[in-house]
């Protein structure tokens, strides 16, 4: 599966001030739930009506593959190079990139192998299990996780929180992530969160280059010269997305804690960007703030 999106984070703004409608790209299809902000899960909605049985833990559930993807990826890559405008690609919108199952060990390595190869796309990968993005670019692509990472600044990483309790537990994982763009999705929002520790230069969060430009930020040896790597600074979390419920079943966001953490943002310089209410309610004057990193 693999189209134009609607999801309005994933727009590009021309000089002119048009906007582009961003892409998503989904390599397979299938997830499972781990906290309450997959209580209603669009994704999961979605597949029960194309009768897809892909949802569950992966000791008992298949997930699919899917071919569209992998061909649309190098050709919007190719349209975005000759248009001279970066595109941005949602990908995994109908499942986590970075679930441990075993049936998409393989299809993961392959797709950052894609991605690495479409730079002229921006990647923003999303996920619940941010603990897992460093081991598993390192399985796939047999290079520190932060040296692919730094080669490809074009695949911006994020994780999805939804209240205090899965910020302070999945922040800190996406963190250690050294990403180009680090990025939030609070949607849905169903509780108010406090980000200030997530904010700003973060001492001893960053990397330097060795002999032969492999980079990690843990002062490990390089793995192909052995020389050491510096620690420093790098920022914290560069871009805040907050949207509430949507659904027959939504769950109502209180605007108090949007603009909160709205406010949170302006005093950080952080990039916010407010996708919705509950698609029934406007997004009040005060809210309508959609920054995207630069």
């Amino acid at each position: 599966m693999a189209q134009n999106t609607r999801i309005e984070w994933t727009a590009t703004q021309l000089d002119d001030g048009t906007i582009v409608p961003g892409h998503t790209a989904n390599f397979w299809w299938g997830c499972f739930k781990v906290s309450a902000g997959c209580t209603n899960c669009y994704a999961e909605t979605w597949a029960n009506r194309w009768g897809k049985s892909i949802w569950g833990p992966p000791s008992t559930t298949e997930r699919e593959y899917k071919k569209a993807a992998w061909q649309a990826v190098p050709r919007w890559d190719k349209q975005a190079k000759a248009a001279g405008v970066r595109w941005r690609v949602f990908v995994q919108s109908m499942a986590d990139f970075f679930e441990d199952h075993p049936q998409v060990v393989e299809w993961r390595r392959d797709a950052l192998h894609l991605m690495s190869q479409c730079s002229g796309l921006d990647f923003q990968i999303l996920t619940k299990r941010p603990e897992n993005v460093i081991p598993m670019i390192e399985q796939a692509t047999g290079r520190h996780a932060n040296a692919w990472l730094a080669d490809n600044s074009h695949c911006w990483l994020g994780t999805s929180v939804e209240n205090q309790q899965t910020a302070d537990e999945r922040i800190p994982h996406l963190l250690r992530v050294p990403a180009r763009v680090r990025f939030l999705s609070m949607e849905p929002l169903l509780g108010p969160v406090n980000l200030d520790q997530y904010f700003g230069l973060l001492p001893g969060n960053t990397w330097a280059e060795c002999l032969c430009n492999e980079i990690d930020p843990a002062d490990r040896p390089c793995i192909t010269c052995e020389s050491r790597h510096a620690l420093g600074e790098m920022s914290g979390i560069n871009w805040v997305i907050v949207g509430g419920e949507s659904g027959p079943n939504k769950r109502p966001i209180d605007l108090a804690w949007a603009r909160s953490i709205r406010d949170q943002c302006a005093a950080a310089g952080v990039q916010f960007f407010m996708k919705q209410v509950d698609k029934v309610r406007q997004i009040p004057d005060d809210l309508m703030i959609r920054q995207f990193p630069n």
